[in-house]
This record gives structure tokens, C-alpha cells and sequence, in this order.
């Protein structure tokens, strides 16, 4: 049976808002605590990325506090959050196959980066990826004291259809400048598998150990295709790995330049309910941290 892009998105947005409020103000102070255990400034301010999940926030919140941390400590007076896309309407998910199979990228409408300020296309609007993000960045905002005025300034950037040619993307050069002196941040989540996914039953992993080590090592495959900046390699890896950071991927990898990445921490939220689907369906979050090659 064929997805119901647009009532799994409204289903969405409903596990979020109902995750959100079942974190309230103390779970969402313990996973700041939690954010603390790694000091990922450093990273920021050379001109790295850091790259957090969107999942279950119950899971990998920690791993998006961190992130939002590391960006207020960098000392960047601005922060560029590169986001998924995902496709929630059928259009937007056969543009993204015909590319994956070859097509051009310029023949599709929805070909370039949206965000907020930027003319033309607004999916974005309605994509659930950095809806965690926003919460912990004001909640580490609150902790510290700190005014939304005075902290930097964050902008969202949300690419779409790079085609292993992210350099053709249009806007690119804007969101060149944009980035130039700022802590770039991006969300993934690299891994969706079972058979939720259209995974057979037979080659499924449960999220235990050994479906934890299959996850990781997928993930750093992805990572190492990107490293040298092989685009096209990687858009075909998250093909099949399932993971929605082709576009995101290729643009941070193609704005910073030759990269180092890895895997700090892995998360695991458990889809199975999501899609009515039976497990073993399940996503892995990774907390990845890139760093320039010198």
C-alpha cells in the first residue's frame, strides 16, 4: 500500500507535540545536563560542523542540546542550522527519485534552499526536522539568562534535490556568504530500518547490540564518501541506508571543504507505532562532529 505522505506528516507533528509536553520544563533541564557531557566548541569555531538527530526527543534530545551548547559557546555572532527536507507530499518524493536515479535536479520545481527570508518555495514550513532544535536552543537560551536579543543570531536553511552537484544548487553562493564566520550546525537522522522501512523481515536487525554495530558502520560509510567529497557516491548511500541527509550532507560537506567525521553517540527511537508497522522499525540518531582537515 502506497504512503500517506501527507497524514504520516500530520502524525507527526502530533507525536512531537505530545513528546514535547511529556518532556515539560524538567525533562528538558535534564537533557540540557545531559547536552554538557561533551564540549563540542571547539569544533564550531574552527569552521566544523556538528550534526544532531531529530527523532524520539526522549532519545536524543541530549545529542541536540549539545549541539545548541556548543553553538552558543563557539562565539559565532550567528548560527546557520543546515535541515532535512523531508518529502511529505508525493511531488516532492518523486523529484527526489527521479534524481536519485539521474534525472536533473533543474527539472524539478522544488530544486534549490528554502528557509525563512527566502522568496518562492515554503515546505519548510511544515517539516518537523528542527522543531526540537528551536526548543533546547530557547531552553539553553533560559538557563543561562540570555535574551533571544542578545544571543546570535540563528537562521534555517533547508536544501533540497543537491543531485551529487550541491555547487549548481541554486542559492548555494547566498548560503556560502551566510555561512562565512558562522557555527554551522545540521540535523540527521542517517539510518531508518525494519520493516516499517521496506526492509525484508528476514535481513532486519533489532536495535540491540549487533543492530547497533550494523547502524554505526553504515553511518560511517556514509561518512567516509563525504569526507572526500565523493557528492554522487554519498546522494546513492543514503539511498539505501534510508538516511534523509543527502541534501543537508552534500551542501556542509561542499560549504567547509575537506572533513574529518565522527560518530560521538548513537540514539535509537523505535518507529514501529509511527507507521502501524511491526517490529523491528526502528531510526538511529547519531551525534557526528566534523572537523576541517588541515
Amino acid at each position: 500500500m502506497e504512503l500517506d505522505r501527507v497524514a504520516l506528516q500530520k502524525k507527526v507533528h502530533a507525536l512531537y507535540a505530545r513528546e514535547h509536553a511529556e518532556l515539560g520544563e524538567r525533562g528538558t533541564l535534564e537533557q540540557l545536563e545531559r547536552g554538557l557531557e561533551w564540549n563540542l566548541a571547539g569544533a564550531l569555531s574552527a569552521g566544523g560542523v556538528l550534526v544532531f538527530p531529530h527523532a524520539g526527543v526522549h532519545d536524543c534530545g541530549h545529542q541536540i542540546a549539545a549541539c545548541a551548547q556548543a553553538a552558543l559557546d563557539s562565539g559565532a555572532d550567528k548560527v546557520v542550522v543546515l535541515s532535512v527536507l523531508h518529502a511529505f507530499t508525493p511531488a516532492m518524493e518523486a523529484a527526489r527519485v527521479a534524481v536519485a536515479a539521474g534525472a536533473d535536479p533543474a527539472a524539478f520545481a522544488f530544486w534549490g534552499i528554502q528557509g525563512p527570508g527566502i522568496a518562492g518555495r515554503d515546505e519548510w514550513k511544515g517539516d518537523h526536522a528542527l522543531i526540537s532544535w528551536r526548543h533546547f536552543w530557547r531552553a539553553e537560551l533560559k538557563r543561562r539568562g540570555i535574551a533571544e536579543a542578545d544571543a546570535p543570531k540563528v537562521y534555517e536553511r533547508y536544501p533540497y534535490l543537491a543531485g551529487g552537484k550541491p555547487h549548481e544548487l541554486p542559492g548555494i553562493d547566498e548560503l556560502a556568504r551566510l555561512t562565512d564566520g558562522a557555527a554551522l550546525v545540521s540535523t540527521a537522522d542517517p539510518f531508518h530500518h525494519g520493516i516499517g522501512y521496506g526492509d525484508a523481515p528476514e535481513a532486519t536487525y533489532d536495535h540491540d547490540e549487533a543492530g547497533l554495530a550494523h547502524a554505526k558502520a553504515v553511518i560511517e560509510a556514509g561518512i567516509r564518501l563525504l569526507e572526500p567529497g565523493e557528492y554522487w557516491a554519498y546522494n546513492q548511500h543514503c539511498v539505501e541506508a534510508k538516511s534523509d541527509a543527502r541534501d543537508s550532507g552534500q551542501v556542509y560537506r561542499y560549504l567547509r571543504g575537506p572533513m574529518t567525521g565522527e560518530v560521538l553517540d548513537i540514539s535509537i527511537t523505535d518507529a514501529s507505532a509511527l507507521y502501524d508497522q511491526p517490529k523491528p522499525t526502528w531510526v538511529a540518531g547519531a551525534l557526528i562532529e566534523w572537523k576541517l582537515d588541515r
